[in-house]
């Protein structure tokens, strides 16, 4: 197959990301629909806590979170990344019950991420005021900017952990410049705590979470054309309880390579070379002040599950 000028930023990125010294894929690309499947059978595993953890804090607390915001009058309710919502819908749902006057504005990427949400949340909600809205963050930032709604932003399921400490600082900084003076953010982080619960959440004894990475193979073939031999890999992961990090990999077994049509390249491992796949960020509390600090926001109150594995924390501009 003849390169084509153009090719998709999935293509382009496998490219540099496998062709680096250290090679490395992003996480961003588990979620094909086959990845999403997979990654709704890690949420149900009893070793993946932080789902259920943030569950509870936002279906027992979230009438706390609501007498902690200081808006008296109509506000929004934005959400970044908002999935399925299901873990929202507790939120939403005790806000309306309590009175408060506001406007839901789920924002994702994916068209059909926001159509299943809002069936979702107005079959349970049906007198929800929603406006969801497709695309960019920043872009949908820069309009609700332009009125004096204040906002309170919701980032859930410890998103902010996938980012490397100087992506996590951008990005943060980015949603400050883009909020008003008296805006909050509603950030999910999971906390440290023993290593063990830590290290067998993000290596299961079940195999799911290997075959979550193993699928990020299964798609170079099946979109880039390629022939990778896959059990000629494994999976590992490994979290270091001094920095909070806990970093996932793909290993090659052997010696090999493999060529894709697409790239019209061919990609050469050595025995025992890793893929770097994902980082997921523990928190301590000061780190946690310290990363609202740095990116000019202060930290109001962390919500915790009663296991105090999870916090959402609530920030105000």
């Amino acid at each position: 197959m003849e390169r084509t000028t153009a090719i998709s930023p999935f293509a382009e990125d496998v490219l540099k990301g496998l062709t680096d010294k250290k090679k490395h894929l992003s996480s961003k690309y588990f979620y094909d629909d086959n990845g999403s499947r997979i990654f709704m059978e890690i949420m149900k595993m009893p070793e993946y806590y932080p789902t259920g953890c943030e569950f509870e804090i936002l279906s027992q607390q979230s009438g706390n979170i609501l007498e902690k915001l200081p808006y008296t009058g109509k506000f929004n309710i934005v959400e970044f990344g908002s999935g399925d919502g299901v873990k929202t819908k507790q939120l939403l749902s005790t806000f309306i019950d309590k009175g408060a006057d506001f406007t839901y504005i789920p924002i994702d990427i994916s068209q059909e991420a926001i159509d299943a949400l809002e069936k979702n949340i107005t079959t349970a909600l049906p007198d929800i005021d929603i406006q969801p809205r497709t695309g960019d963050y920043f872009e949908v930032l820069e309009n609700l900017n332009e009125d004096s709604t204040p906002n309170l932003f919701l980032f859930l399921g410890g998103n902010i952990g996938n980012y490397k400490r100087e992506d996590a600082l951008g990005l943060l900084k980015k949603f400050n410049a883009g909020m008003k003076k008296g805006d909050m953010l509603l950030m999910g982080m999971d906390l440290k705590k023993n290593p063990h619960i830590i290290q067998v959440a993000y290596d299961d004894p079940h195999g799911i979470t290997k075959a979550f990475n193993m699928n990020l193979l299964s798609r170079i073939n099946r979109e880039l054309d390629a022939d990778i031999k896959l059990d000629q890999f494994d999976f590992y992961s490994n979290y270091n309880p001094d920095n909070g990090e806990v970093n996932s990999y793909l290993v090659s077994l052997k010696q090999q390579q493999f060529y894709s049509a697409v790239l019209d390249t061919t990609f050469s491992f050595e025995k025992d070379e890793l893929i770097w796949t994902e980082l997921s960020q523990k928190y301590s509390f000061e780190k946690i002040d310290s990363l609202a600090h740095e990116t000019g926001f202060s930290v109001t109150h962390n919500f915790m599950d009663c296991k105090h594995y999870f916090t959402d924390s609530l920030w105000v501009k």
